[in-house]
């Protein structure tokens, strides 16, 4: 602080701070400029606030401060401190740990997320030295890469959720994503399958294929939840309860995306659907735990089971649109909003943590409701 842009500048007790105001006016006291004070948060990092129209409201900001600082445990005090110097790296490893709630597939996610994206960028920065122009950065780096917008968002998300955690433990004092743009990620127009398409897909596809399928298309459930049909989901003669799904990789059964261990979701099965799993028991049987697809080396489905069953049927049906196994969730969202469920209701089925996820991706298909309200509001007027 100059003497130049600072010419008042009142120190208040030891290790409450001061506040001035920085313009060059000869009486400062007197002009209409405002005043900034500057402090030590509980951290003990230096911060600097501006915008106080008089003294006494730059000192109640101080005072409150300083008594906050004051009855902050020691203990606290010292923990907030602690994560405060803690290199960004460090931080998001124990932060991962502790997210008990993650699927093994959701972990991966956010490991390949950090190592590709945000890590190379930020792994060395202190926590306590994170703010909003670091953010603007971060985001303008990855344009200046040329990363794709998906991936500028998954990696905005996963950041926002790290820091957001340190500043709820004290170890920033404020929100850095505060007033921050985030990326503007528009998600691509998606492939939905015709019925046509699908019952080619089912014919030319094994029996386990069309189990996958059907779950998939007509209940939204995911590829890995597919993986763990088991007709002692069929809680009732329309309803379907997905408890767990089979990690892809490996093999093994996970809890839910989004949900705690032993929580479930429940989706409406329609009758096509319940009659298909039927017929497969019938058929082929279960094993011992009732789960219906087992792999030759009696294991589960993964993911390379499913791409070369699915590669094979849809060579065979002659499909050269770029539908994947996800393009039967996409239909199973469009059947629901084309015919008048709410999207509330789809995105609950579906499994999204939030509904701006399902709005985002499934807004276009949803029935024209601008041009259906016109129609009422005119029989009302």
């Amino acid at each position: 602080m100059s003497q130049e842009t600072c010419t008042l500048a009142t120190q208040l007790i030891r290790g409450m701070g001061s506040f001035f105001k920085s313009c060059a006016c000869v009486r400062q006291n007197r002009c209409s400029h405002p005043y900034a004070i500057r402090y030590r948060d509980a951290t003990g990092r230096q911060r600097e606030e501006t915008g106080y129209a008089t003294q006494q409201l730059a000192l109640d900001r101080l005072t409150k401060v300083y008594e906050e600082k004051r009855n902050t445990p020691r203990a606290q005090a010292d923990l907030k401190r602690e994560i405060g110097k803690q290199r960004f790296g460090d931080y998001a490893a124990t932060w991962l740990t502790r997210q008990r709630h993650y699927a093994p597939s959701s972990v991966r996610s956010a490991n390949q997320v950090l190592n590709r994206q945000v890590l190379p960028v930020l792994e060395s920065r202190r926590m306590n030295t994170f703010t909003s122009t670091v953010i603007e950065d971060f985001i303008m780096s990855m344009e200046e890469r040329s990363v794709g917008l998906a991936a500028q968002q998954n990696a905005f998300d996963t950041l926002k959720k790290i820091l957001l955690d340190a500043r709820r433990r004290g170890g920033l004092a404020a929100d850095p994503f505060d007033g921050v743009v985030p990326p503007a990620y528009i998600p691509q127009k998606i492939t939905i399958p015709t019925p046509a398409e699908i019952h080619a897909l089912k014919a030319a596809g094994s029996d386990e294929l069309r189990i996958v399928i059907d779950l998939m298309s007509g209940c939204g459930l995911r590829n890995g939840e597919a993986y763990a049909a088991n007709l002692e989901r069929m809680v009732a003669d329309d309803v379907y309860r997905i408890t767990e799904q089979i990690e892809g990789h490996a093999r093994q059964r996970a809890r839910l995306k989004h949900r705690k261990p032993g929580e479930f979701r429940e989706t409406p099965m329609p009758w096509t659907v319940r009659e298909s799993l039927l017929r497969f028991v019938k058929e082929h049987g279960a094993d011992t735990s009732g789960y219906l697809l087992r792999t030759p080396r009696s294991t589960h489905w993964g993911h390379t089971t499913l791409a070369s069953q699915w590669g094979s049927a849809k060579k065979k049906a002659g499909i050269t649109r770029k539908l994947t196994p996800y393009s039967m969730r996409h239909f199973f969202a469009s059947n629901c909003l084309a015919n008048g469920i709410p999207i509330t209701d789809v995105a609950e089925w579906m499994g999204h943590r939030d509904i701006n996820v399902t709005f985002r991706i499934y807004r276009h298909l949803m029935p024209a409701s601008i041009g259906r309200a016109a129609k009422l509001l005119n029989e009302g007027l």
